[in-house]
Parts: structure tokens; C-alpha cells; sequence
């Protein structure tokens, strides 16, 4: 069941949409405590591993990465890309994970002594930029490690979001990262906390209810907007 019934050409009735999506998620889930990381590292590693994968394989890499003391910026920049694999191996894809990690190692050791104390004090659209020069860090990545390590105000668009605006009728399905992105941020005030639990709310909602095939509309919070 998919609507295409809502008309977005005005501002005000978009910012109403997405607080209503916003109130019932938050009533029908309650808050979700994302990320689960222990520290802000823990937060960019997990962010990188979490590329094609889901978040189960990412937890049993991220414990093996504690088993062995390494979930440290410079223990984990002096291991080789081969051993870092080697323990990442339960996310998938872990020989281009491991060079993707060491990747960020790089530039952080490079640019910034390895602290990410440095790295954060630049203003929020640099940071992002250099993520994004970082190889291996596309859009969503670059914006979780932003919003959930570094503690700004940006929203982090994902699959499940993607698919949960479209079949809303709040965006066409071709609709590019950056227009969707745009879409909260430019409706809704700029405030981490609020964009942190947003996207876990609407994790939270594509996992259990608006799925790919067979979306279980009926049962869903959301399910009275359509």
C-alpha cells in the first residue's frame, strides 16, 4: 500500500509531515540509543563496518576488535591491513573494510596526529568534505560518523529512509542523498539529538515493518499516514 496523495509544495505542511512521523515513531518505539559505541572511534569503526551488512556481523567484529585492545586510534594504525581483516572478518567484506579503516587511520594520523580532538574542532561542512575525500567514505557514512562521533547537526539518509519517504509520497524514487537530506534539514531544526534519534526511529521502522517485499503497512506506526 503506497501513497502518492501528499503534496510537498508547501514548507510549512512538509515540517508538519516529518514532526508527526517524528511523534508517532518516538511514541510506538520509545528512544533508541544509537549509536552503540562506547567511544567516538568505536562510533567510525562501527560506521565503516556497517557498509553492506548488517549491524549483527558489525557487533561481532567490533567484539573482537575489544577482545584484542585494538579499538584504539593508534593501536589499530600500527597493526597491518592484514591483521585488521583478520579481525574484522564477521562484517563482511573485510579486506576492503580493513583498508577503508586504515584509510581514515591515514588521514587522521597524517593531518592530525591521530587526535580526533583536532579533527572535530573543524567546522562541520569541512569535516564532511574531508570524510568524503577519504576513499571508501560515500554520503551516509561521512554523515553518521558527523551526526553520531562528532555530535552535529546532520541528518544521516539511509535505505530504510529512502524507502519509507517513498512510499509516503514525500519523495520521487530516483530522489538523489543530498534531496532527501535536505528535506529535514531544511524542515526541522537543526539539533543532533533530534536527527540521532530520528534516523534510528526510522531504522527501527524499516526493519520491522517497511520492508523491502510484503511491508506490513497495517501494523505499522506510520501505517495511518498513508
Amino acid at each position: 500500500m503506497i501513497s502518492k496523495s501528499i503534496s510537498m509544495t508547501d514548507k510549512g505542511r512538509k515540517s508538519k509531515i516529518l514532526k508527526a512521523f517524528y511523534s508517532s515513531l518516538y511514541s510506538f518505539f520509545g528512544p533508541q540509543r544509537w549509536w552503540p559505541g562506547d567511544t567516538r572511534f568505536e562510533v567510525i569503526v562501527g560506521a565503516i563496518l556497517t557498509q553492506n551488512t548488517n549491524w549483527g556481523n558489525v557487533e561481532k567484529a567490533v567484539k573482537n576488535l575489544k577482545r584484542h585492545k585494538l579499538l584504539n586510534p593508534a593501536r589499530m594504525h600500527d597493526i597491518s591491513v592484514h591483521e585488521l581483516a583478520r579481525h574484522i572478518r564477521p562484517a563482511g567484506y573485510f579486506n576492503i573494510k580493513a583498508k577503508r579503516v586504515k584509510s581514515f587511520l591515514n588521514h587522521l594520523f597524517d593531518g592530525y596526529s591521530g587526535s580526533l580532538d583536532k579533527f572535530f574542532k573543524k567546522r562541520t561542512d569541512i569535516l564532511r568534505h574531508e570524510l568524503l575525500s577519504i576513499n571508501g567514505i560515500g554520503p551516509e557514512t561521512a554523515d553518521s560518523i558527523v551526526l553520531y562521533a562528532a555530535g552535529r547537526p546532520v541528518f544521516v539518509v539511509d535505505a530504510y529512509t529512502k524507502r519509507i519517504l517513498f512510499r509516503h509520497g514525500l519523495i520521487k524514487e530516483d530522489a538523489a542523498y543530498r534531496d532527501i537530506q535536505r528535506l529535514f534539514m531544511d524542515n526541522l531544526a537543526h539539533d543532533a539529538i533530534l536527527f540521532n534519534e530520528y534516523h534510528a526511529l526510522l531504522v527501527r521502522a524499516g526493519k520491522d515493518f517497511c520492508k523491502t517485499k510484503n511491508p506490513l503497512c497495517d501494523a505499522c506506526p506510520l501505517g495511518g499516514f498513508l
